[in-house]
């Protein structure tokens, strides 16, 4: 299984410092919204993707007129 260079061996102690410089750089009413947008981003995305599907798989079932 291949992994990111820089998520190689990090730890729980690394995790719990990285959270916290983000509450302190964004603040605890910032994170909300961010994640929030985040959230939405990502159903956005899985939305676009399930309607690209949706064309393909329109394109490719064979038509019955003649």
């Amino acid at each position: 299984m291949k992994t990111l260079l820089f998520l190689q061996n990090i730890g729980a102690g690394e995790i719990i410092i990285i959270a916290l410089v983000i509450l302190l750089l964004f603040g605890g009413r910032k994170i909300p919204e961010l994640m929030r947008g985040l959230g939405k981003g990502v159903r956005n995305f899985k939305d676009g993707m399930k309607e690209v599907e949706d064309e393909i798989d329109k394109i490719d079932e064979p038509s019955d007129k003649k």
